[in-house]
């Protein structure tokens, strides 16, 4: 009971961590959306967290070469979803989209999951399930509109957002292929395993990334710049994902998914904390009601809690 309930807490935790993380991302993202390239941001990014592990996992990798090798394409199609597809799609999507249009369309990332893990891992969620689903997006939507429900009919849908769909898309195939495949992914340490996402990953980045050198598009090696993907190398790469990982491994992947609704809330407090930016009422009562459908959907029955 104990080493079980120990075990979910920490995965609630690293999920938590993993969308804190993230929102972080976003903030830098929208802040140097303009001085660092999308493809260039990924590859280095990505770069950078590969060089800061690589030291750590080249042994255990090694040690544990027989389970690479029975895991084979499936490394690699996990790799190619979770580090070279989301966030080159989210990069390229800021670009020319808003960034509540961005937000508004990962609103559909658990419900995607919802789908691929009914559909991969016959692991249809429970009605609970959904109807804490219902009421996190109703809270999302108090916040994306910022209490104007008017707002919505405002929005104005572009090539981005169609970008976003696909990262969407591509970030609930990642979250549900690391369930589907956890027997092929087990043997290997949580570091190590996700050292050789980095290695299998960052390869696929590079084509997009000298394309993009060949447009004319730079990376200046400013102290600011250099600060903002050292941020994305350290938490919004290592840290997040293999608190994200651990999280799918142990909850689920729908119920890991559902955190997703958190990253507005984290990424208002983020801009209240280090932005000044005010909490308005809106935040507070979409926040509570994205918390109160994450319990609804993701806490044990009490019956169950009791008969464990």
């Amino acid at each position: 009971m104990s080493t079980t309930g120990s075990s979910r807490s920490l995965a609630i935790a690293g999920v938590l961590v993993a969308v804190l993380c993230w929102a972080g991302n976003a903030l830098v993202a929208r802040a140097f959306a303009g001085e660092i390239p999308p493809f260039a941001l990924a590859f280095w990014r990505w770069s950078l967290a590969l060089v800061i592990v690589l030291p750590f996992v080249a042994l255990p990798i090694w040690r544990h070469r027989a389970e690479v090798r029975h895991a084979s394409w499936r490394l690699l199609l996990i790799a190619a979803f979770g580090i070279a597809g989301y966030n080159t799609f989210l990069y390229s999507a800021a670009q020319t989209t808003a960034a509540i249009n961005i937000t508004l369309v990962n609103t559909c990332v658990p419900l995607m999951t919802f789908i691929f893990a009914g559909l991969l891992l016959g692991a249809w969620p429970t009605r609970r399930a959904w109807w804490g689903m219902a009421v996190a997006v109703l809270g999302l939507l108090v916040l994306i509109c910022r209490g104007d429900w008017q707002t919505l009919a405002r929005l104005e849908f572009n090539r981005g957002d169609l970008i976003m769909l696909m990262a969407v898309v591509d970030w609930a195939l990642y979250t549900v292929l690391l369930r589907r495949w956890a027997a092929y992914l087990a043997p290997i340490p949580p570091l190590a395993l996700l050292g050789i996402f980095m290695l299998l990953g960052v390869p696929l980045i590079l084509p997009l990334y000298l394309y993009e050198l060949s447009t004319g598009a730079q990376l200046l090696a400013t102290p600011a710049n250099l600060a903002a993907i050292g941020y994305t190398a350290v938490f919004a790469s290592l840290v997040a994902y293999l608190g994200w990982n651990n999280g799918v491994k142990v909850l689920g992947a729908s119920t890991a998914a559902m955190g997703n609704y958190l990253m507005p809330v984290f990424t208002a407090i983020l801009g209240w904390v280090l932005l000044g930016e005010a909490l308005q009422v809106f935040h507070w009562i979409g926040g509570a009601m994205i918390f109160a459908g994450l319990l609804l959907a993701t806490l044990p029955k009490r019956s169950q809690h009791r008969a464990a």
